[in-house]
């Protein structure tokens, strides 16, 4: 079992999702975004690594990653032809994954849900008056819930120092599954943050014997939201990590 954090945008839920519950087992097409173009960027802690085999699968490129995990890549399939990882090569790249249940289809990620936390994410006016909102980057939270919600609220605008409207709004959640079969960064943070030698350590080692209760405490832990600047508790670095050249060996970390 391996441990993945995946965003679930408030959109994609109110539009067609079904809310879930901790411990509920759910099946998700899962695609990995450029974390800069993701509620301004600033995205640490929720970062994934995969690295892996491209395949095409109804004109979406798909990775499967080295250790099982199966997700698109990119805008796909709406990227242009020529940044698209050619199909037979190797990429290693690190992003926001997320859950997509609008376009085209691809085969889904299944398993279990450790942990719900509602992001809590904070915007401001591009100008005074101007009713138009854009995201700031990395001035967001995240509150520990036992299941996501349907419909996500936001406050009342205020004005900032510069004239600007500022507001926040609940825009989604962030959701740690536990997909069979898989191994990740985060799975190796948890086995550290319980001791567990990493040397030898089977997967799945990380929740065994761990109250559902206390993993969750520790995955929300894990995925605090961080300064600019900064690695996370997981290891990553702050910004994506390169893909590798079409067709190209895979690159090193």
């Amino acid at each position: 079992m391996g441990l993945w954090h995946a965003y679930y945008e408030d959109w994609q839920m109110e539009c067609c999702g079904t809310p879930f519950s901790v411990g509920d087992e759910v099946s998700w097409p899962l695609l990995l975004l450029d974390p800069d173009t993701v509620l301004g960027g600033a995205w640490h802690d929720q970062l994934t690594e995969v690295a892996g085999p491209v395949e095409d699968v109804g004109g979406v490129r798909m990775v499967r990653e080295e250790t099982g995990l199966v997700v698109a890549l990119g805008a796909d399939p709406d990227a242009e032809e020529e940044l698209r990882p050619e199909p037979g090569g190797r990429i290693r790249s690190a992003g926001l994954l997320s859950v997509e249940r609008h376009g085209a289809q691809w085969p889904e990620a299944g398993g279990l849900v450790r942990a719900v936390q509602v992001l809590t994410q904070a915007w401001v006016e591009t100008a005074p008056g101007s009713r138009s909102y854009e995201p700031v980057a990395g001035a967001r939270g995240l509150r520990p819930v036992d299941r996501c919600p349907k419909w996500f609220t936001e406050t009342e605008a205020e004005r900032a120092a510069d004239g600007r409207g500022r507001r926040s709004r609940e825009s989604g959640v962030v959701v740690t599954l536990d997909v069979p079969g898989t191994d990740s960064r985060l799975s190796d943070a948890v086995r550290e943050a319980r001791g567990i030698p990493r040397q030898g350590a089977e997967p799945g080692a990380e929740t065994l014997g761990i109250p559902a209760a206390d993993l969750a405490a520790l995955l929300e832990s894990l995925s605090t939201p961080r300064r600019r600047g900064g690695s996370g508790a997981a290891g990553w670095p702050t910004g994506p990590r390169p893909v590798a050249p079409r067709g190209g060996a895979d690159e090193g970390p």
